[in-house]
Parts: C-alpha cells; sequence; structure tokens
C-alpha cells in the first residue's frame, strides 16, 4: 500500500460556489468565514486571503429577500382570509413577526449567495 498524501500536497479541491455561499463560507475555498459579525463582510478570507472587500453586492440581497418574503407572507395572508376570514388582530399578531423571521434568516444566506455569484462571474 503507498502512503496517503498529505493535505497539502494534493491540488486544491474544486468547490462550489453557490453551496459555499449558501453556508456562508468563502467562495473560493470553502472554509474560510463569509461574516464577521451578522453581514458584515471581512476584507480577506482567513483560509485563503481571497480580497472579499472586492466582490460588492450592494442592494441586491435584501431586495431580493424582501420580495421572496413578501410574496411568501403575502400569498398565505390572502390564503389565509380567503379560507377561513380570520379577525385582523390575529393577521397583525402572525403576519408581521413572519415576515421579520423570514427576512432576517434569508438574508445571510441570500448575501453569500450573492457574493459567490459574483465570485463565479468574475472569475469565469
Amino acid at each position: 500500500m503507498s502512503p496517503q498524501p498529505q493535505s497539502n500536497d494534493l491540488a486544491p479541491a474544486r468547490i462550489d460556489p453557490i453551496r459555499a455561499g449558501l453556508l456562508c463560507r468563502c467562495p473560493r475555498c470553502g472554509r474560510g468565514a463569509l461574516f464577521e459579525g451578522f453581514l458584515r463582510v471581512p476584507a480577506r478570507c482567513a483560509e485563503c486571503g481571497l480580497d472579499l472587500k472586492a466582490i460588492e453586492t450592494g442592494d441586491g440581497p435584501a431586495t431580493f429577500i424582501m420580495q421572496i418574503a413578501g410574496f411568501l407572507v403575502g400569498f398565505s395572508a390572502l390564503a389565509t382570509e380567503i379560507a377561513l376570514h380570520p379577525p385582523i388582530w390575529l393577521h397583525l399578531l402572525i403576519w408581521p413577526p413572519l415576515v421579520a423571521a423570514l427576512s432576517l434568516g434569508l438574508m445571510r444566506p441570500g448575501k453569500g449567495l450573492m457574493i459567490a455569484l459574483h465570485y463565479r462571474s468574475r472569475s469565469a
């Protein structure tokens, strides 16, 4: 049996930047954290040194997330109103917290995805 090569002897593995972005990891190496705090992007990847500040997403992630959350909650609220006719206070109790939770929950993966798409299109 031949000895197993050391990890630094291997060629860099192909990382799917889309998967890495959704997991909030560096789109080049897939190991480094993509965020410091909630949405702040570090200047460089701690693992591979990729310049993350050069990848600018602007307001794209927030726009897409608001549209997705707004559609899901708006459609659900309309379907609930048509089917069940609940009182307005119940709508106000259910839907605003749901849209806030969806928006906050999808924001990191959404921004990670936009960074990964920008990295992939720039490096292709």
